[in-house]
């Protein structure tokens, strides 16, 4: 199994760019598929983005598509989530997940890293 760590989190205005980053140790990280979520405060998880094993395929929630983008480093066992364009809304703690196949459910990832506090300004 492998273990996650995501970096990069803080406060930025509205309309400004953070890269979160995500180190993953452990065995067989190429095998697995990545997302990312994020929790806002009071709700719950929502699924943001995820990226198949080889980092050919990528898919986003409706919200944020257009102005994120996840990519992968296999050799880095590195998972980075690039956010143009940042909203008030986008305000959240982000995680990110490792799962053995692709999915949108948020449930079919486990584990989830410790998370990171992103804070959008107006």
């Amino acid at each position: 199994q492998v273990h996650l760590v995501e970096t990069g989190g803080g406060l930025v205005q509205a309309g400004g760019s953070l890269r979160l980053s995500c180190a993953a140790s452990g065995r067989n990280f190429s095998s697995y598929a990545m997302a990312w979520s994020r929790q806002p405060p009071g709700t719950r998880r929502e699924f943001v983005a995820g990226i198949s094993w080889s980092g050919l395929s990528t898919f986003y929630a409706d919200s944020v598509k257009g102005r994120f983008t996840i990519s992968r480093d296999n050799a880095k066992k590195m998972v980075y989530l690039q956010m143009d364009r940042l909203k008030v809304e986008d305000t959240a703690v982000y995680y990110c997940g490792a799962a053995p196949l692709s999915s949108w459910a948020v449930t079919d990832y486990d584990p989830w890293g410790q998370g990171t506090q992103v804070t959008v300004s107006s």
